[in-house]
């Protein structure tokens, strides 16, 4: 117990020493405390302020707006809606996620590529795409609906629909996690079963699959967040089923009532964060795949045809679809009148080139800001977590964890709250919008910052410090050189993220800057599906050639593309 006690102090004593150390380069500790300052002013404190006015009435502390959300029929059947359609998109999108990663990675299949394609089209196009498209080809003027089938009243808003475009949204969420984890798994194991006579349907069942639990657990818990929190999808095709995080726009905005905005926001933020600490911290850590790390050899591919070719029909047959979806909203950005009349047309694009492309100029011009800072930034944070102990470090690490979880919305909603009036008044400047895309793209810029360093032996920056290099020199010509991929990766990210944005845009959005996202939905709401179309094919193609450029620029570095993807 003495010896314990001494080691101990020792180790306090050695970690007091190195963040004194730490403390007299007056670089490093600018930095972190700048850093500290950012996380707590644009991530912590507009939470902080969003739970005080969900608690406050006429100035006094108070439940009275929680008493009054609940008083109301309609706000109990919301958070059922949004449960319930967070359950069911994250059943559906886990199993077909789980059927793309094993044909992916266990079955001897052609144009496997196409899924990877599949898995990254949600990321550069705008959220509501899919709605879009499900609009033009099953509403009430769809082209199979009314154009092949004759229905006149087909209603495909509500949660039918909902389902449909959600599962297509995020099952590339769950088969990106899961093909990596399934690729993981050694097949020595599966073939000694093999070769104990069991069949490849015993070896699934009690091999593969249980060893697969705790990922396909963690697929289900990161959709099921996704789907609570997605604003774009049941604002487009939702119709009357309404969701929370649609419900706290509307009571805000539309109703003008904040107290209960707040209170729904905090509902919601409480559900998403819990959710996301279960998976964090105790699904996430519950992995059986990489206990015996990489696979020792090869796996031998499945090639019976029993197996293959019912697999490769449904997924092939999903991928087409999937894709047919995405390529349907620049087909409807060329016909006149969808419903009526087919013929080609350039109407739409004259109507964004003559009358809307501020939308277009504001939020290329934005995300292209953003973009450099939250790189920095991101790879800044990393470092400081990964390599230098400091006050304040866990909180960094926990906030920008949280960071992921919270819903667009309610940051949405707390930077309108925190940044509407003095000493900071933000609201309706390009500075929110930056702040907005910035911090809705960097923690994932830290995260793969973060793996980065993990895998890189803290030895080299070392031998810098003590050759007489400072913290800022090593991080710029050490670190940053070592971690290319991580930084370019978070680079790509924050345009596409920024370009896309909506959930939390759209309380920020004003006469003097105008985003795409919101004026798609916009054109949306006025009926004007040719137009949306069009603005989204647009989108499309900025994201695709930025990507394609910047993909181009480190192909040159000699920078490995896959690398960035994964």
């Amino acid at each position: 117990m003495v010896l314990k006690t001494s080691d101990r102090k020792l180790r306090l004593k050695t970690e007091i020493d190195y963040i004194k150390k730490n403390m007299r380069d007056p670089i490093l500790m600018v930095t972190i405390l700048g850093v500290i300052a950012i996380v707590f002013l644009f991530i912590l404190y507009p939470l902080i302020i969003i739970l005080k006015e969900s608690l406050y009435y006429k100035n006094t502390l108070s439940l009275y707006h929680y008493k009054e959300i609940f008083r109301l029929s309609s706000t109990k059947e919301i958070l059922w809606n949004t449960v319930y359609l967070g359950l069911i998109v994250s059943v559906i999108s886990t199993a077909i996620g789980f059927l793309f990663a094993y044909a992916s990675a266990y079955l001897k299949i052609p144009n496997k590529k196409i899924f990877n394609a599949i898995a990254i089209l949600p990321m550069v196009s705008p959220p509501f795409v899919i709605a879009l498209s499900t609009i033009l080809l099953f509403g009430r003027n769809g082209f199979i609906t009314r154009g092949i089938l004759g229905m006149r009243e087909a209603n495909v808003y509500g949660l039918n629909g909902l389902i449909l475009v959600q599962t297509l949204t995020f099952f590339p969420v769950a088969y990106l996690l899961l093909v990596g984890l399934l690729k993981s798994i050694d097949p020595s194991v599966e073939e000694a079963a093999r070769d104990l006579g069991a069949s490849r349907g015993e070896v699934f069942r009690s091999i593969t699959l249980p060893l697969m639990v705790p990922g396909l657990a963690n697929a289900f818990l990161l959709v099921f967040i996704q789907s609570i929190a997605d604003f774009g999808n049941p604002m487009v095709i939702g119709g009357n089923y309404t969701t929370l995080a649609v419900q706290i726009y509307l009571q805000g905005i539309g109703n003008y009532d904040i107290g209960g905005g707040t209170a729904l926001a905090i509902i919601l933020l409480m559900i998403s964060t819990t959710i996301f600490m279960v998976q964090k911290y105790y699904v996430g850590k519950k992995s059986y795949v990489t206990v015996t790390g990489k696979a020792s050899r090869a796996r031998e591919l499945i090639d019976s045809p029993e197996i293959t070719r019912p697999v490769y029909i449904i997924v092939l047959g999903l991928s087409v679809f999937v894709g047919l979806m995405y390529i349907l909203v620049p087909i409807g950005a060329f016909i006149k009148l969808w419903g009526a009349d087919y013929s080609f047309s350039l109407n739409h694009f004259k109507y964004v080139i003559n009358l809307g492309m501020k939308p277009i100029k504001d939020t290329t011009f934005l995300s292209l800001m953003a973009t450099p800072i939250s790189g920095i930034l991101a790879m800044i944070i990393a470092f400081l977590i990964v390599r230098k102990k400091f006050l304040g470090k866990s909180f960094v690490e926990m906030t920008t964890m949280l960071a992921l979880a919270i819903p667009g919305t309610v940051i949405g909603l707390g930077y309108v709250l925190s940044y509407n009036t003095k000493p900071l008044v933000l609201t309706g400047t390009a500075t929110i919008l930056i702040i907005a895309f910035v911090m809705r793209s960097m923690p994932i810029g830290i995260r793969a910052g973060i793996a980065a360093l993990q895998q890189i032996d803290p030895s080299i920056e070392e031998a810098a410090n003590v050759l007489g290099a400072s913290s800022s020199k090593v991080f710029t010509s050490v670190t940053i050189p070592m971690i290319r991929p991580a930084f370019f990766s978070g680079l790509v990210y924050t345009f596409v993220r920024s370009m896309t944005l909506v959930s939390t845009v759209i309380f920020l959005v004003s006469a003097r800057y105008n985003l795409l996202t919101a004026a798609i939905m916009n054109q949306i709401d006025v009926g004007k599906i040719g137009v949306a179309s069009a603005y989204s094919t647009i989108l499309i193609l900025i994201v695709a050639v930025v990507v394609w450029t910047m993909q181009f620029i480190l192909s040159k570095l000699g920078i490995d593309i896959s690398d960035i993807e994964g």
